[in-house]
């Protein structure tokens, strides 16, 4: 997904994000609002210090909490994300443009 996201914003506006911290607000810009285990699970590793980092940078934000067994945090981005990428709405973000059987499998996680 960072690299869609990449391709549609150009370079110089992620240039300050990692590779890892672009594909984890990658994923929650697109299903937010969403709990770390689900990014987890759709990058394959440990997100915590990427959210941590995005968090701290305003990116995205706490929004409240699942009614699951632990009650997870969900996630979803900040109005810092549209202005950081230049967008109104994440309704603006390019479209899902699958290519790769890889990033097919990513998406259907991403559903659940």
């Amino acid at each position: 997904f960072a690299e869609l996201i990449e391709r549609f914003l150009g370079l110089e506006a992620t240039t300050r994000l990692s590779r890892a911290a672009l594909e984890t607000l990658s994923i929650i810009a697109y299903q937010q609002p969403v709990i770390r285990p689900q990014v987890d699970a759709v990058r394959g590793v440990n997100s915590d210090s990427m959210m941590k980092s995005l968090l701290g940078k305003g990116l995205i934000q706490e929004t409240g909490r699942t009614d699951g067994p632990g009650r997870p945090i969900l996630y979803s981005t900040t109005p810092e994300f549209l202005q950081h990428f230049g967008i109104n709405s994440v309704r603006d973000l390019p479209p899902l443009d699958l290519t790769s059987e890889e990033e097919a499998q990513d998406v259907s996680l991403l559903k659940g």
